[in-house]
């Protein structure tokens, strides 16, 4: 560390051992400090990163699935992640994973001892994960045992195995094949590790399932072409895909939208290479589901 990096941290942590002291404004201002050097930790990482993201398209592509372990914050997000993926992304349920210590309970309320038993998440790996499988845990400290045992039966049964931590040399990253260290240094609450340790861990999660389903032909251009259209908001968002793809006006969007059943991927082939439903479905289908590859190929 710079003897100008150290100075700042010093400065920090000397101001944030008043915190109780500190005016509303204050506090904050404090945080938003913090949080500003989150992206630039991330951004040292990018190529340990971008490793794991290339290991998530292989695992996919050869009909493995990503699994997230994790306990606490760190469990947390991996869950939230692996749950945004499918209205996403339009992929399978089971495809994106998130395993918490102690189970769908601990999302909402501690599990006391949860993330101290190794056995656990060996356990769980061995309950869930195939050989065909990329297995990354995901713990704040680097050390904590469900997630430790994890990644270690994971690797005994030969699945790819990655970890995120927010330290630097974490016992993690010895035990995996992929390691991700993000050392965002202290917390404005100490040992709080859902403020720059979670933001961080957010913003890899985030980078490596929008670039791997990007890489996987679930994103055309910038548009989320997958979307399910399984609310008012995401019908809109997916007749809106089909008219900036295609061209047509509202109505026919969304005439073709129902007739797709809310796949927008079929409903900009039917329009675009004027085809039914069932012709647009066999189409993706030849390809993976890659809509990317199918446009290409129309090109």
């Amino acid at each position: 560390m710079s003897d100008g990096k150290k100075a700042k941290t010093e400065m920090r942590n000397a101001k944030s051992e008043n915190l109780h002291q500190f005016s509303t404004l204050e506090i904050i201002e404090l945080m938003n400090e913090e949080d500003a050097t989150v992206a630039g930790v991330v951004k040292i990482a990018l190529p340990q990163i971008e490793k794991v993201i290339n290991e998530v398209v292989s695992v996919i592509r050869n009909g493995g699935k990503l699994f997230y372990f994790g306990a606490g914050t760190s469990g947390r997000l991996g869950v939230l992640d692996a749950s945004e993926c499918p209205p996403t992304f339009g992929v399978a349920e089971e495809l994106v994973n998130g395993v918490i210590a102690g189970g769908g309970r601990a999302l909402r309320y501690p599990i006391e001892g949860a993330e101290d038993r190794g056995d656990l998440g060996a356990e769980d790996v061995r309950k869930h994960v195939s050989e065909r499988d990329l297995v990354i845990g995901l713990a704040s400290s680097g050390r904590t045992p469900y997630v430790l045992g994890a990644m270690e039966a994971a690797n005994e049964i030969g699945a790819k195995t990655a970890g995120i931590s927010c330290n630097s040399n974490a016992p993690l990253s010895k035990i995996v094949t992929y390691a991700i260290e993000l050392p965002v240094g202290p917390e404005v609450v100490t040992g709080s590790t859902r403020l720059k340790a979670g933001t961080a861990q957010k913003m890899v999660l985030n980078m490596i399932t929008t670039a791997s389903m990007v890489k996987l032909g679930k994103v055309y251009r910038n548009l989320m072409v997958n979307v399910q259209a399984s609310n008012e908001k995401l019908r809109k968002r997916t007749v809106s895909i089909i008219q900036e793809l295609t061209g047509v006006s509202e109505d026919v969007a969304g005439r073709y939208s129902e007739q797709a059943e809310g796949d927008a991927r079929v409903a900009v082939l039917m329009v675009l290479l004027k085809v039914d439903a069932e012709g647009a479905k066999q189409m993706l289908e030849e390809k993976g589901g890659d809509f990317v590859a199918v446009m290409e190929e129309r090109d």
